[in-house]
């Protein structure tokens, strides 16, 4: 603890009978509760609340009154495995992510056609990831089901009545440390990793909101990440510019000026990669979505709730409304799999060969995709509703800065519309 410090009034037989007295008053006693409550709150940390909780039968009573809570998930011990799984493991078992529900098909619309009938291959790209994806998700279902959580290594179970917080809360689910907590408003579960494995170098970044399904979903991509490099002192920035200006005329350029995809995304790969990327994020979100029922049912007083991974890969929220129409409209699973079934969807995809983020950071391969149900977006399209870039404030402010500048820059280009089947 800091120093002692004298409290106002005192003289000085008190301020000693403060510091030393063992018959004196614990001072902890003259604090009020929602004083106690408050300092509690911004606390937050589960781990910190559960030993608390422990400091005595006060602090014991006043823990699981706490509104506000954040969990972060250390790791994670299989049912089937002896050991910890490692997040490499977890990041791979996720990537299987369930989807034995028939594959979704991506039907490009007339926006902007793709050219040499290539637009057609969509689909058939669609099949063949979601066909290879046919184990439930291991990982995030031993995170947050209770009835998957394992048992900690270090001491047996010990029953308690009523349940205080665990101080240790490494070895069980979110359900099981939660269900402590009796006023719960505000709730942050942080994952030890994202679902999605990625290449070293290569960005990719979703956040999605849900209500009893998908609301809206925001993914941004790149191919690389890197630093964009110094201009040689020899060379002036008026030269540079100029040797710029002064390139051959590259077809493109010219196709990514006029608001089409370059011809080299439908050749060397780059449109394929875009829809994995998209579809694997929007299976990450409905597995994290359907494994956050149990929570959800167990604190009505929720008004918002946040799940994302240490990665800072993915981000899932529900704000009161949200989670007041899951409790009243129970979510429909994707077939057999472990993950909220996916409505038809409507899909903007803008793309930029190059984007510099503040910083000099260069993002090359940049790629924005905006999603919202099928029947919202045909909604919103045929009102009056907000134009420029009041409509598209969900998108921009999807991320924090600096990749909500790349969000603006890539907002800015001629979108790429899609349309997929409920999945």
């Amino acid at each position: 603890m800091g120093p002692e410090m004298e409290p106002p009034g005192m003289d000085l037989d008190e301020e000693e009978e403060w510091a030393c007295g063992d018959d004196a008053e614990d001072q902890f006693d003259r604090l009020p509760d929602a004083v106690l409550l408050d300092v509690f709150n911004r606390i937050g940390d589960v781990k910190a609340l559960g030993r608390c909780a422990l400091v005595s039968r006060r602090f014991h009573d006043l823990v699981p009154l706490v509104d506000s809570v954040f969990v972060r998930v250390d790791c994670v011990i299989p049912d089937d495995v002896p050991q910890p799984a490692s997040p490499q493991r977890l990041a791979a078992a996720a990537l299987a992510a369930a989807a034995a529900a028939p594959a979704p098909a991506l039907a490009p619309v007339a926006t902007h056609a793709p050219r040499g009938g290539r637009g057609g291959a969509l689909a058939h790209i669609a099949r063949i990831l979601l066909g290879g994806i046919s184990r439930p998700i291991q990982a995030l279902g031993q995170i947050l089901s209770p009835a998957a959580a394992a048992v900690s290594r270090r001491s047996p179970p010990q029953p308690a009545s009523p349940p205080a917080p665990a101080a240790d809360v490494s070895h069980h689910s979110p359900s099981e440390v939660l269900r402590a907590f009796k006023e719960l408003r505000r709730l942050h579960i942080e994952l030890p990793t994202g679902e999605l494995g990625i290449d070293d170098g290569v960005l990719l970044k979703w956040k999605a909101d849900f209500g009893s399904t998908l609301g809206s979903c925001v993914i941004l991509g790149a191919s690389s990440v890197s630093s964009k490099p110094p201009l040689s002192p020899a060379t002036p920035p008026e030269a540079a510019a100029a040797d710029s200006s002064a390139a051959p005329p590259d077809s493109n350029r010219d196709s990514e000026e006029s608001g089409a995809l370059p011809e080299s995304l439908y050749t060397n790969g780059g449109l394929k990669l875009r829809v994995v990327w998209t579809i694997s994020s929007l299976i990450a979100a409905s597995a994290r979505h359907y494994l956050l029922q149990p929570i959800i049912a167990n604190h009505a007083t929720l008004d918002s709730l946040n799940l994302t991974d240490a990665d800072g890969q993915g981000v899932l929220t529900m704000d009161k409304k949200q989670l007041q129409e899951l409790r009243v409209r129970p979510v429909s699973a994707s077939g057999s799999s472990h993950r909220t079934l996916m409505p038809a969807l409507s899909m903007r995809l803008y793309y930029a060969a190059h984007v510099e983020l503040p910083g000099g950071t260069l993002l090359k391969g940049a790629t924005l995709v905006a999603i919202r149900p099928s029947e919202d977006a045909l909604r919103e399209d045929g009102g009056a509703g907000a134009a420029g870039s009041a409509a598209n404030s969900w998108i921009s402010n999807a991320f924090e800065e600096p990749y909500r500048s790349a969000a603006k820059v890539l907002l800015k280009r001629t979108p790429y519309c899609l349309e997929m089947n409920s999945f």
